[in-house]
């Protein structure tokens, strides 16, 4: 299953494409371009649903999810930042001076809600096969 997960913002979106596997592919959109970009994305990877996150703007990018003629489902959002930053801060190992600080103290050199998104696709992926058993 290859699912399109969203990590809605105001100003700008997570995108990630992930199948049961691995991760398709990675990004952060801003919000005006986020039809286009969703709209390329479903026909470039055959996405069969789309998830979006239940908190800030998940009703505006619900309505547009659906235009895109695939199933929507709405997972909770608790809890992913703080996950989505570890993760980002994993793959992406201070260098430097910054190796030196503590590491609540680092702070990721971009925004990560990518990372968010992959972690809203990972929920629904989980669930699903948790369901199945």
């Amino acid at each position: 299953m290859v699912v399109l997960a969203v990590d809605p913002g105001r100003g700008k979106c997570g995108i990630a494409v992930c199948s049961e596997e691995r991760v398709l592919h990675r990004e952060v959109a801003a919000r005006e371009d986020l039809e286009g970009r969703l709209r390329e994305l479903v026909t470039r990877y055959g996405v069969e649903v789309v998830v979006v996150g239940d908190q800030t703007g998940a009703r505006e990018v619900t309505a547009l999810a659906e235009r895109l003629g695939r199933p929507v489902v709405q997972v909770s959002e608790q809890g992913t930042t703080l996950l989505a930053r570890a993760r980002y801060l994993r793959d992406h190992p201070p260098r430097g001076w910054r190796r030196l600080l503590l590491p609540f103290l680092r702070v990721p050199d971009r925004p990560y809600d990518d990372y968010v998104a992959v972690l809203l696709a990972e929920r629904f992926l989980g669930a699903g096969r948790r369901k199945s058993i």
